[in-house]
């Protein structure tokens, strides 16, 4: 049999508590947030004084279907109804032991009833435990209280696929696009997935939930960046920071420009190091198709530049599809990787020596590749209008940080690449996203393409058509003029006697047959296969084909 009681505290004692004796008993009497408050005070083992305090709920302590004790918070304040809730489990728990429910739907049903917030801190933890990263964690944990709060999911067993669909068509209302409502599905999805796994639901309510068409609601399209262009925001993004220290505010709207006299040698040199490691980031991100978060998580230690051909180890935990990846950089990039890393050594070095420190051998092969802002994307589009390009085009693409990867797919495929290797260099799952997405058809050579075609002359005007000689292998009828001379027949040696040249005049190949025909009516005796003739006619060996019943009749 079980029971219902309040978890019992013990806390201690407030500063400002009074204690005083009521009936016999010690109280503690404070005020906390503009309340009174009291509670008895207890004399613990070791002679401090506590304080104790109750639940605000009643909890139920009972044995499940499987002979273990359990205690589970009722939510209920009320003595009456917590005792019903117990009811209620101890009837599953028999339902379980006689073998007519489960223990994984005993398991659920329990859980039904926990708050929201509790499983929720479950599964944040598990997504811990499994590995996965703290912006990762923070998306879901943000996704999944917003619907919460949206759907009115205060239990477990709030969870419904009704409230969140029409949530999904406010947002469609809304303007939010549908790859951003596919993320808040795919939360739910998870969470309600990671429930089923470890019996606290036994189905997943939100299975049928269908996703948003996200190629129907395509809100950003991004092109890809010419050869030109490139260069120029590589020579924008290492001039700008210096240029941008060299101005200062004037009464109009434009700013006037300072004389390098003006500005600090070590501001200079400061500014010039921030610029070119903006256009190396830019570089880099072209040239390995690297994202910018993969790009910021880089190492000096994941580099080897002294190999040949150079690459860079990208970690599991730090790619998309959590899978390590290892990326050959090109000769020209691997030189200036070297040259940035020398020089960060060398100031290294000299800061140490000015702060009296012991000069480094070498740089910490775990200190960042890159200092990559936060806010790259912004500081992209001041470098676009510093180098005079134009952040969206007439098609109205626009250019912005993963537009870089955007062009180290264009250029592969520009190349001459074949579509499986840029595939692989861009760690795709399926080539349509390659040559689909990841492709801008606008910078393609269509017109070399077009060149490899076969030239198709045309005939000159007034030009006679060349006769070709029939053979008669491709279907074509053979001229009347050749069979005569040609086929084994009966009719051979006289159409050898009467035509010279095979150009006999018709009307007497006409007689010569008819007399032909006439003499074969006459000799109704069988012949053998093969017939030697003899007579006037010259008629000679007519073969092995025997004569067809119409001759012989």
């Amino acid at each position: 049999m079980g029971t219902v009681f309040k978890k019992r505290s013990f806390r201690t004692l407030p500063a400002s508590a009074e204690i005083i004796s009521k009936g016999g008993r010690r109280l503690a009497r404070w005020a906390a947030k503009g309340k009174a408050k009291s509670a008895p005070v207890v004399i613990t083992a070791n002679g401090a004084e506590r304080i104790v305090t109750e639940s605000r709920t009643y909890f139920a302590k009972y044995r499940d279907g499987g002979g273990k004790v359990r205690l589970v918070a009722t939510g209920c304040r009320d003595e009456r109804a917590a005792r019903m809730r117990l009811s209620e489990l101890e009837r599953t728990a028999e339902r379980v032991r006689i073998g007519v429910a489960t223990a994984a739907e005993s398991s659920a049903g329990d859980c039904r009833r926990d708050p929201f917030a509790e499983h929720l801190d479950a599964y944040l933890t598990h997504l811990e435990l499994d590995g996965a990263c703290k912006e990762h964690r923070s998306t879901r944990k943000r996704q999944l209280n917003r619907l919460a709060a949206a759907c009115g999911w205060r239990t477990l067993g709030d969870l419904d696929a009704g409230p969140l669909a029409d949530w999904l068509i406010c947002q469609v209302r809304d303007k939010m696009g549908a790859r951003t409502r596919n993320t808040y599905l795919s939360a739910a999805l998870a969470f309600a997935n990671w429930a089923v796994e470890h019996d606290r639901l036994t189905v997943n309510p939100f299975a049928r939930v269908p996703k948003a068409d996200e190629s129907a609601d395509v809100r950003r399209q991004r092109r890809a960046l010419t050869e030109p262009e490139l260069q120029r925001l590589l020579t924008a993004a290492s001039r700008r920071p210096l240029d941008a220290a060299r101005t200062v505010p004037t009464t109009g709207k434009r700013r006037a420009r300072k004389d390098n006299a003006d500005l600090q040698p070590e501001t200079v040199e400061r500014l010039t190091l921030i610029g070119r490691e903006r256009a190396l980031i830019y570089k880099t991100l072209v040239l390995t198709g690297l994202r910018r978060g993969e790009l910021a998580s880089l190492t000096i230690g994941q580099l080897s530049l002294d190999a040949d051909p150079a690459y860079v180890e990208l970690a599991a935990a730090d790619s998309k599809n959590r899978e390590r990846a290892t990326l050959p950089l090109r000769a020209d990039l691997a030189a200036d990787l070297r040259s940035w890393l020398s020089q960060r050594l060398t100031l290294a070095r000299d800061e140490a020596c000015n702060a009296g420190r012991p000069t480094p051998l070498r740089l910490d092969a775990s200190a960042r590749l890159f200092d990559v802002p936060a806010k790259l994307c912004k500081i992209l589009a001041r470098d676009l209008e510093a180098a005079d390009i134009a952040k969206r085009d007439d098609r109205g693409r626009v250019v912005d940080v993963h537009a870089l990867r955007q062009s180290f797919g264009t250029l592969l495929s520009k190349g001459g690449v074949s579509p499986r290797t840029a595939q692989a260099a861009m760690r795709h799952s399926k080539i349509d996203l390659t040559m689909n997405v990841y492709t801008d058809p606008r910078l393609l050579d269509v017109g070399a393409a077009l060149d490899t075609l076969p030239a198709l002359p045309l005939p000159a005007p007034g030009a006679e058509p060349h006769a070709a000689r029939a053979t008669g292998t491709d279907g074509r009828t053979v001229a009347p003029t050749v069979a005569p001379t040609v086929a084994p027949t009966r009719h051979k040696s006289v159409l050898n006697e009467t035509s010279e040249g095979n150009s006999a005049d018709p009307a007497q190949l006409i007689k010569l047959f008819q007399q032909f025909n006439a003499t074969s009516c006459q000799d109704t005796t069988k012949k053998p296969l093969t017939i030697a003739v003899s007579g006037s006619m010259g008629l000679g060996v007519t073969g092995l084909e025997p004569v067809t019943p119409s001759l012989s009749s």
